[in-house]
């Protein structure tokens, strides 16, 4: 009895921890929405400031829309639809609200990655230069196709009233594993695409301070690299946190479609 008294007083304490939020966690939500404001200001800065700033007409202004498109949507917006349910007022009532903003979130961040993907296409194809021959353009490409697929199968499973209860239990936890995989991905598309930027613009005998030589423009593209890999381990981090995860007792439609859960 005494063993048991004890099993269910540590069930009591963490199902307390996990409904008291940690006191860490709004400062925490600041910080990230410091970082993630930090990613889309250097990454602008760097393409209005060095590389020119921006057009759509196929030119090398266009192609600079792709890094700000790529970094604001698969980065930053990503991962606040990631963290929807890791914030406290998502913790009561109904998901139905908070469902819709994840997937809205989620679907903005697609529409601006395609935005981006077009961005680069058409200007490599005016230029004449070749699409998909770098390790970069490979991982974004399959990246986005991720992103698409886990987008599809979450609205079908989640949002559709056609997938049975069993179908729907059985693939979140493939969805949320899937979604922290897609943020790593798209964190390690962007580091390399800066990378590659930099090597391609700031050439021995093409620049007039190399890459080598760590011209102020590498310094601001180093910076943005750096800032997206803390951005993106932070999310992980929230995500991987027992303690800021809501508490699937207390949620009514868990297991419910969005367009069947309320009348």
């Amino acid at each position: 009895m005494a063993a048991l008294a004890e099993g269910e007083g540590e069930v009591g304490s963490l199902h307390l921890a996990a409904v008291m939020p940690d006191l860490p966690f709004l400062p925490f939500c600041a910080l990230l929405g410091s970082l993630g404001l930090g990613c889309v200001a250097s990454v602008g800065a760097w393409c209005q400031h060095w590389r020119g700033g921006f057009a759509w007409d196929g030119s090398a202004r266009m192609f600079n829309w792709h890094p700000v498109l790529m970094v604001t949507g698969m980065v930053v917006l990503y991962g606040a639809a990631a963290l929807v349910y890791r914030l406290p007022p998502a913790w009561r009532g109904p998901k139905l609200p908070w469902k819709m903003l994840h997937s809205t979130l989620a679907l903005t961040a697609f529409i601006l990655a395609v935005l981006g993907l077009v961005a680069v296409f058409n200007f490599h194809n005016a230029s004449r230069t070749p699409n998909m021959y770098s390790l970069h353009s490979w991982l974004g490409l399959t990246t986005v196709l991720l992103f698409s697929c886990q987008w599809v199968a979450g609205f079908s499973a989640f949002l559709l009233p056609y997938a049975p209860i069993w179908l729907r239990a059985l693939y979140k936890p493939i969805h949320i594993f899937f979604g922290s995989t897609i943020l790593m991905l798209s964190m390690a598309s962007c580091v390399s695409g800066i990378n590659e930027k930099l090597f391609f613009s700031l050439k021995n005998g093409t620049a007039s301070v190399p890459y080598k030589l760590l011209p102020p423009e590498a310094v601001l593209a180093n910076i943005l690299g750096l800032l997206i890999i803390l951005f993106g381990v932070l999310v992980l981090y929230a995500l991987a946190k027992p303690s800021w995860k809501r508490p699937e007792a207390d949620s009514l439609d868990t297991h419910q479609p969005l367009l069947g859960a309320e009348h």
